[in-house]
């Protein structure tokens, strides 16, 4: 529905990327997708990389729209950092790559760059999101990234930690590659090996395709599924992978997989969401042993990958044991808190101790303790180990990316320990000793990242990285060390000082192991030649071959040849009022002929006598032309000389804009036995007209023929023509209109049919549309009763496809609109269809067209002009709506501001949110007596005020005259209380301070503090002792005793912690008065964080949804 510019296939990635662009001015570029994986050089040296790290201070505080990090160098050339902290037009923080010199470079310039941004997660390192791309950076693109790198809800939300202390870490790591190598490189001729083309976002699936087909014995089974001559490859899932295969083996340039995914019935959204590798392993296998029954290859995935382990519960006190054989076609191995694979298996195979309440009910002896574990009956030859990179974290209810060292053997042996992972019934003569064939990669985040796999296709000691499109050659340190995953140290900049090297997570690392037993080696890695292909196959794909070749050798000698294009009354009778309805005809839809260019003219009449049966004598050629008013109409008809042209010259005198077409209608005059005849004489006054019939009952416009007319003659001669083509009756009144143009604008006009022609200015091509006359009494009857209303609708008819706001993903109604309805005409629509009496309630809301989902800010009451206004999405159109229905008219609420105020009660804990929606002009002592009718006070008096909190401390007390129409609530919470009495009496030397909640995580190097809970004031008395104070905040927070000794209580400063003693003065380290940020002084309480979560965050438009892998067919 939503019509959108496609990226280009070749591209993946579920990010969309942009070169920087403020987005205030004209049309956005193309937005593409994340691209495929970088060009590497193909010289051994590494290209240079370089890993820089920003820390931007006062982080939410900065009013500046977008910032530069420092410079820095990678590959001899200047980049720096750039971010948009309230993003760049969007509600995601936006951040780019950027060439720091663009402005002084030379004309022409061009570099090459793969890098990854990330902001840094500072209380738990897991959670940093980061994305990769490449980018070629030039003069008109010198900065590209993300616009949408991750919602500023998300960034600025006090519990995520992507700011500590106000300060946020932004990482880039930059690699410069040659670019010539990439479009250079040949990799059949460099490997022997080709690569697959990625669809958008596939790379996952073809590093998976990649290393089946790699699997010989695999290969040589797809290979002999039954597929027929009559099958389609895009309908079938065999013969779609047959044919992949075989141009694997036997193609010199990479494949596309376009064929097998629509196999899979996926479409081009699937093609474009990345998936899981484990998951579609899964699923195709299923699918493909499915496909195999029956067949003289059923059982071959079982026999591959099959292995069966041995589930057992064993009583200690009593002779009972209970087990249970189960089947696997992979293994899921923990990577967290594993050195290597053998002790991933170590703890697969760990017994678990039943005892204690965890005893197990066994039967007939009750509860007993017991051990639990899991052991090997049997290991398939080949062996497909899962690594669990990826693992949801309950803490912080999202998932995560284990990026920790994880080694794995060249050489796995599985009887190590006298076969310690063995059960009993093993069949101990079977040798588990496998070597390693295949590692799939994942580069990247949670977020999003490109995977990639190294193969050994034969087990020698070469390795190959497929890498999409690209295969080449690299060293076993590349293939295993540098995919174990976990840190490195950049090199220190400073060698001399004695300062600590900072270390860098490496996001490459192994996600899928492929082993083969060695004992089933030869019979694994057979030899799978043409002849396991089926005959119906090789003809097929050698004709497709030859197909190809044939569409090569067109182009390469596309400059011997012109395509002619010939349109025919057919062709117009068939195309008008159905596939068109201004000017006459689609030439992509005619009859086209590829013709020589050296033929002669009169040659190529001969060829059009064969194909349409019309003799070359009866034939007349009309050269269509391009009007000034945009229009395409039949201009001239061709001069005997012209005729005599070879077709190259003949194109060349009629093409102005010389491209390899030369478009003619053909002309052929019917006699009444509808024999063709010879064309008549053409004189300078006979003029050419088309002639379409309108009916406005039914709403139909159809091509009803053409007529020479004399430019002196008048409508009124022809009248009786007319009214016999279109079959009306003698006596009938018609009314006739010139179809003048349609662009931009539609112009359609009465003729007098009492003038001449050549006064109405009609020429040769011109078309006349006619009706029935209607009565000013019958045009009412009709929704279009004339030609030009008719016309008009159809040039500005839109169906608009309508979704509820707070279902984004769920169409609701269609409406067919007008383009050019105002505002009021549409909404005006919507609330008819919804059965609303108030149209103003209506608020719509247009449609992103590149995140599929609403824009952040709705369509202000008569914000827009038309329709077609609110459907525009910078160089995109949509035809997505949003609708919401408002408690108030539309205007009124414009009028208004709407704050969210969290009301803190005096004595109870509970929070209550309220919408408070004032007039913009309003101040804050406003919005407290708006308040003070809605909350239950401690006291009719009570005084309030209204504080600006994040990340759990208090940044602002609002003055009570303080305009509302500035406050932003939208990333900080709004919070109201009641003053207590004793600070409204404070003494000369009472300090009113901040108290704040706090924890830490042992885990984290730095120790950080991490505010939570909800903030308040305290008034301390000169020389008053931690004691007291503790006394006063058990009572406030009415927190009980066993709870409360178990805080601890301290002064912190810049995030630094100073633990206090009963004894201590409170009021000493509270002596500067001067100190910037009086929420960066607090006492602090040290305790767990028990309380339910409750998110302040008032930004609802982003809406995540996720899709499994399925193949449907």
């Amino acid at each position: 529905m939503t019509m959108m510019t496609p990226p280009p296939l070749d591209q993946e990635d579920e990010e969309i990327l942009v070169p920087h662009q403020e987005f205030t001015a004209g049309p956005q570029p193309m937005e593409v997708i994340s691209s495929e994986p970088a060009p590497e050089n193909h010289q051994l040296e590494d290209p240079p990389t370089f890993k820089y790290r920003w820390s931007i201070e006062n982080f939410s505080r900065s009013n500046t729209k977008k910032l530069y990090s420092d410079i820095f160098f990678v590959g001899g050339y200047k980049w720096r950092v750039l971010i948009f902290p309230k993003g760049n037009n969007v509600d995601h923080l936006s951040i780019y790559l950027d060439v720091a010199d663009s402005a002084t470079l030379p004309y022409g310039w061009n570099r090459y760059a793969q890098f990854a941004l990330a902001v840094v997660n500072q209380i738990h390192g897991k959670y940093t999101i980061r994305k990769d791309t490449q980018h070629q950076f030039n003069g008109r693109e010198s900065d590209w990234g993300f616009t949408s790198f991750m919602s500023l809800s998300e960034l600025y939300d006090p519990s995520r930690g992507y700011l500590v202390n106000d300060s946020c870490v932004i990482e880039a790591e930059v690699t410069v590659r040659k670019v010539v190598d990439y479009w250079s490189y040949d990799s059949k001729k460099e490997t022997g090996y080709v690569g697959l083309k990625n669809q958008g976002a596939t790379c996952y699936m073809n590093s998976l395709l990649q290393t089946l087909y790699h699997i010989p014995y695999f290969r040589k089974a797809v290979y002999h599924m039954p597929t027929t001559e009559n099958d389609i490859p895009s309908g079938s899932i065999p013969l779609a992978l047959q044919s992949l295969f075989y141009k694997l083996q036997y193609s010199d340039n990479s494949v596309a997989t376009k064929e097998l995914t629509k196999s899979f019935g996926w479409d081009t959204y699937d093609s474009f969401m990345q998936h899981d590798v484990q998951e579609l392993n899964r699923v195709l296998c299923e699918k493909l042993e499915d496909k195999m029954k029956g067949t003289v290859v059923e059982g071959t995935i079982q026999h591959l990958f099959e292995g069966h382990h041995m589930n057992y519960i064993e009583c200690i006190n009593v002779d009972y044991k209970s087990t249970r054989k189960e089947s696997f076609y992979d293994l899921q191995l923990d990577v967290k808190g594993c050195r290597d694979v053998y002790a991933s298996f170590d703890k697969y195979v760990e017994v678990e101790q039943l005892d204690g309440d965890n005893k197990y009910q066994a039967e007939n002896h009750g509860l007993q303790d017991a051990k639990k574990g899991v052991l090997f009956i049997d290991f398939p030859p080949v062996l497909q180990l899962q690594l669990k990179r990826f693992e949801y974290d309950f803490m912080r209810d999202t998932m995560v990316k284990i990026n920790d060292r994880y080694e794995f053997p060249l050489q796995l042996d599985l009887d190590r320990d006298n076969g310690r992972y063995l059960s009993p019934d093993a069949d101990r003569r079977v040798c588990n000793l496998y070597t390693l064939h295949s590692i799939l990669v994942h580069s990247g985040g949670v977020h999003g990242g490109h995977y990639y796999a190294f193969i050994r296709p034969t087990l020698s000691d070469q390795w190959y990285k497929f890498d999409d499109e690209r295969v080449t050659k690299e060293d076993a340190k590349r293939a295993l060390e540098e995919q174990y995953g976990g840190e490195e140290e950049l090199p220190q900049t400073n060698p001399g000082f004695n300062n600590t090297p900072f270390k860098f997570t490496k996001y490459s690392n192994a996600y899928m192991l492929v082993y083969i037993r060695e004992s089933d080696k030869e019979k694994i890695m057979c030899n799978a030649d043409e002849k396991d292909i089926a005959e119906h196959l090789r003809v097929r794909l050698k004709k497709e071959q030859e197909e190809k070749e044939h569409k090569k050798k067109e182009k390469a000698e596309a400059h011997l040849y012109t395509i002619i294009k010939v349109a025919r009354n057919e062709d117009l009778t068939e195309q008008i009022g159905r596939e068109i309805f201004f000017d006459l005809v689609d030439h992509d839809k005619v009859r086209s002929f590829r013709i020589q260019k050296q033929l002669p003219f009169n040659h190529f009449k001969e060829e059009v006598a064969i194909e349409f049966g019309i003799p070359v004598q009866f034939q007349r050629f009309w050269l269509w032309a391009k009007r000034q008013n945009h229009t395409y109409r039949p201009n001239r008809p061709l001069l005997p000389q012209e005729e005599a042209q070879s077709v190259g010259e003949l194109r060349e005198v009629s093409n102005k804009a010389h491209n390899a077409e030369l478009k003619l209608f053909l002309e052929v005059e019917l006699g009444l036995d509808l024999h063709p005849l010879p064309p008549p004489l053409k004189t300078k006054e006979d003029i050419l007209l088309f002639f379409k019939l309108y009916d406005p009952e039914k709403k139909d416009l159809r091509f009803v023929g053409r007529l020479f007319v004399k430019a002196l003659g008048k409508p009124i001669d022809i009248l009786s023509k007319l009214i016999e083509m279109a079959e009306f009756s003698a006596n009938e009144e018609i009314e006739l209109y010139e179809e003048i143009k349609f662009e931009s604008n539609v112009m359609c006009e009465r003729i007098d049919k009492k003038i001449s022609f050549k006064s109405s200015q009609l020429e040769d091509g011109d078309i006349i549309c006619y009706q029935r006359a209607l009565t000013s009494a019958n045009r009412d009857e009709f929704q279009y009763p004339d030609v030009p209303s008719f016309l008009e609708y159809v040039r500005n008819r839109q169906v608009v496809h309508f979704r509820s706001l707070e279902k984004p993903k769920e169409e609701d109604f269609s409406l067919e609109l007008s383009k050019l309805f105002a505002y009021d005409d549409v909404v005006e629509r919507v609330a008819r269809h919804l059965g609303l009496d108030d149209p103003t309630k209506i608020r719509l809301t247009s449609h992103n067209c590149y995140s599929q989902q609403p824009k952040p800010q709705p369509i202000k009451y008569r914000g827009v002009d038309h329709l077609s206004d609110m459907l525009v999405h910078y160089n995109q159109t949509s035809d997505i709506l949003y609708y919401e229905i408002l408690d108030i008219p539309l205007p009124e609420l414009q009028g208004l501001k709407t704050l969210k105020v969290a009301f803190h009660h005096a004595t109870k804990e509970e929070v209550a949110i309220h919408s408070i929606r004032l007039p913009k002009n309003s101040t804050v002592a406003d919005v407290i007596n708006d308040l003070k009718t809605k909350v239950e006070l401690s006291r009719p008096d009570t005084e309030l005020r209204l504080l600006e909190v994040f990340y759990h401390k208090i940044y602002k007390i609002f003055p009570p005259g303080e305009k509302i129409e500035n406050i932003n609530d939208q990333y900080w919470t709004l919070c109201a209380e009641e003053i207590p009495e004793e600070e409204k009496n404070l003494g000369p030397h009472d300090r009113l301070i901040h108290v704040y909640h706090f924890n830490r995580d042992p885990n984290q190097n730095q120790m950080q503090v991490q505010n939570f809970g909800e903030p308040f004031f305290l008034v301390i008395k000169e020389g008053e002792t931690l004691a007291n104070v503790k006394i006063r905040i058990q009572k406030k927070l009415q927190v009980p005793d066993d709870e409360f000794s178990k805080w601890k209580f301290a002064f912190i400063s810049l995030g630094r912690p100073e633990y206090l003693q009963d004894s201590d003065v409170v009021s000493n380290r509270f002596q500067r008065r001067d100190i910037y940020g009086a929420w960066e002084q607090f006492l602090g309480l040290e305790h767990s964080d028990t309380a339910p979560k409750r998110a302040y965050t008032t930004n609802q438009n982003r809406h995540t949804f996720e899709k499994p892998v399925k193949i449907y067919n």
